[in-house]
């Protein structure tokens, strides 16, 4: 049907459509931030110490745990007790023979520890990232604690699981 006066045209109406927009979470404020950088410093010297540690033998080979004598601290009160390694023993020697590239010298001294030393380097980047960028890069907003609590949990049964399975095989 034309329209009733021919100098007026119809033009369509133009609905604007919704669209989905990615929330941007927030920045960080200024003490998150300035954690997240104090956790990388704290990563860094943890590294800087596994370089100053020398985790080989008068020998040269490989040592599996007690690396961490050199820094003043005392041998493992488990170790001397039982005569075997506690969960957390050769992690020290791990970190410092994965710091030097002796892979599987680490993954022999402690293989949680050479897990946990390759998941603290890329920690500690993310960590500067992070606080430079003021947001938690990778994590979902408001799931910062399910994620530190998911990643401690699976650490500490990673390192329960492996001190059992040395109990179990003598």
């Amino acid at each position: 049907m034309p329209p009733e006066n021919p100098d007026m045209e119809t033009k369509p109406v133009e609905r604007e459509l919704p669209v989905a927009r990615l929330a941007r979470p927030p920045r960080a404020r200024w003490f998150v931030r300035t954690a997240l950088l104090g956790i990388a410093a704290a990563l860094a010297v943890v590294f800087g110490l596994a370089c100053y540690l020398n985790p080989y033998g008068p020998d040269g080979a490989p040592r599996s745990m007690a690396t961490h004598t050199q820094l003043g601290l005392p041998p493992c009160n488990f170790v001397v007790m039982t005569g075997k390694p506690c969960p957390s023993c050769g992690m020290t020697t791990s970190f410092a023979l994965l710091v030097r590239g002796d892979v599987g010298a680490s993954a022999r001294a402690n293989w949680v520890g050479t897990a946990l030393a390759v998941f603290w380097a890329g920690l500690l980047v993310w960590a500067v990232a992070s606080g430079l960028t003021g947001r938690l890069l990778f994590i979902p907003h408001r799931r910062g604690e399910l994620v530190l609590t998911v990643v401690v949990g699976a650490f500490l049964v990673l390192m329960l699981g492996r001190w059992v399975g040395i109990l179990l095989g003598g």
